[in-house]
């Protein structure tokens, strides 16, 4: 399957516009509808609705868009890895969320690094599902996600622990003495889904169905400095903002008539990967 057209694919999906697209990559609106039109006769099937107004994926499409991203970045690392100077050097992909990496993997990244083991990293960043996806592809060695993994030919480990905490910034004192459930719709709330399946379900059940957040983003730490200048509340992990719950810049706010679920992450591997094995998972355990 030509790749220029999976690019073109990825591209229109993003922009959900010809023109822009073909601007985006340099070639002809003709170009772009040619490529599109030809990888949906490949497929047999229909990627885009198009009309006048609107360019919109269908079902197909946005099965087939997953699938499209991870034939590039396959490409992609085996050409890397083809073309690298030191075939000797052994190459360790960590692929990971963002939260767990900047809470845990700064350590075990630094053992790595440090020990003699001959080796390059490279770390990826994705939510969970997609870090899973990549390893079962080969694009990465090692995940670490909130997502237990149950696969045949994998071994799936628990690896941290972490509270769940409703913080805002020092200015914020109105609720400093603890909030009830029924209270929080009259929040600022700052959405983060950091944690799929029972954590992310568990805070978007705290609200309304479809309530609109006041802010929604995907990177947990991004919300941070919204909290710092008493912009909103959110509920984060509590060893991401440890610091700042220590020199009182955020705040923890008690929760009076409900409880927080525990946030649990995981480490997976494929169960025959001798190397992760033997000179990884020691240093995770130490």
């Amino acid at each position: 399957m030509d790749t220029q057209y999976l690019k073109t694919f990825i591209q229109l999906s993003a922009t959900k516009n010809f023109t822009q697209t073909a601007k985006l990559l340099f070639v002809a609106q003709s170009t772009v509808t040619n490529r599109i039109n030809e990888l949906e006769k490949a497929l047999g099937k229909q990627l885009f609705v198009r009309d006048k107004k609107k360019v919109a994926l269908t079902a197909e499409g946005q099965l087939f868009l997953g699938y499209a991203k991870r034939l590039l970045e396959l490409e992609e690392s085996a050409i890397e890895q083809i073309n690298a100077p030191d075939f000797s050097r052994k190459l360790i992909r960590f692929g990971t969320t963002n939260s767990i990496y900047e809470n845990y993997l700064y350590p075990i990244i630094r053992s790595a690094l440090s020990n003699d083991l001959n080796t390059a990293t490279r770390i990826v960043i994705n939510h969970s599902f997609e870090v899973l996806s990549f390893l079962q592809d080969g694009l990465i060695d090692i995940a670490f996600t909130y997502i237990p993994f149950t696969k045949n030919g994998y071994i799936c480990t628990p690896f941290k622990e972490d509270e769940l905490i409703l913080v805002t910034g020092k200015k914020n004192p109105a609720f400093a003495s603890g909030i009830a459930q029924k209270d929080l719709i009259a929040l600022d709330y700052l959405f983060c889904n950091f944690a799929l399946l029972k954590v992310g379900l568990f805070i978007r059940e705290l609200f309304p169905p479809h309530h609109q957040f006041k802010f929604e983003i995907d990177n947990s730490s991004k919300l941070i400095p919204f909290l710092l200048d008493g912009i909103g509340y959110s509920f984060l992990p509590k060893s991401l903002i440890s610091q700042y719950l220590a020199d009182h810049s955020l705040i923890s706010i008690p929760l009076l008539d409900f409880n927080t679920p525990t946030i649990k992450s995981y480490y997976t591997y494929k169960y025959d990967d001798s190397f992760v094995l033997t000179n990884i998972i020691p240093l995770i355990e130490a």
